[in-house]
C-alpha cells in the first residue's frame, strides 16, 4: 500500500535519496549527487504557494512531488509540479498516488483551472501516466535541457478543467 502525506523538514534526507537514483535525476532537472544541505534548505524555506508531498511504501519514502501555485495575479488559476520516484519503486503506482493527491488539491481545495508540466519526450512511462490523468501535449521545446552530454527536448503538457 502507498501512503501519501505532506512532506516535513525532517524528510529532506529521504528525499535526497530519491534524487540520488539515476532515473530520478535523469528524468528531472536535478543534478547527480544532490547535497543534503540543499534539500534541507528547500524544505525549511518552502514558500506558502508551494506544497510538498511524499509517498511511502512500508514507511519508506519512495516518492516526492512539489506542487507550485502561480503567483502572478493573471496566473493564479495555474499550478505546476515536478516529481521523482526511487528507481526500485518504479511501476508500483507511486507516481499515480502522488498525482492523485496533487489533482485533488488543485480541483477540490485550490479551485485551479489548469495544471502544467514539462516532461522529456523520451520519458514514455511518465507521459503515459500524465495522459492517464487527462494531461495533453500542448507543444514541444527543442534543446530544453542538457542531460548526459546532449541536449534533450521536452513536451509541455497540461490538464485543463472544463476546457474553454
Amino acid at each position: 500500500m502507498i501512503d501519501v502525506r505532506r512532506a516535513e523538514p525532517t524528510d529532506a534526507k529521504a528525499v535526497k535519496r530519491i534524487y540520488e537514483c539515476q532515473n530520478a535525476y535523469t528524468s528531472t532537472l536535478q543534478l547527480p549527487f544532490p547535497s543534503l544541505d540543499t534539500w534541507e534548505k528547500r524544505f525549511q524555506n518552502t514558500p506558502d504557494h508551494v506544497y510538498r508531498y511524499v509517498a511511502l511504501v512500508d514507511d519508506d519514502i519512495v516518492g516526492e512531488l512539489g506542487f507550485e501555485l502561480g503567483t502572478s495575479p493573471r496566473r493564479r488559476h495555474v499550478g505546476t509540479f515536478g516529481m521523482g520516484v526511487k528507481d526500485d519503486a518504479q511501476g508500483l503506482g507511486v507516481g499515480s498516488a502522488l498525482l492523485k493527491t496533487a489533482i485533488d488539491l488543485a480541483d477540490n481545495w485550490l479551485n485551479l483551472k489548469r495544471i502544467e508540466l514539462t516532461v522529456y519526450v523520451d520519458n514514455e512511462r511518465a507521459i503515459t501516466l500524465y495522459k492517464k490523468f487527462g494531461f495533453e501535449i500542448e507543444g514541444e521545446s527543442k534543446a530544453y535541457a542538457f542531460r548526459n552530454g546532449s541536449f534533450v527536448n521536452v513536451y509541455h503538457m497540461a490538464r485543463v478543467v472544463g476546457h474553454i
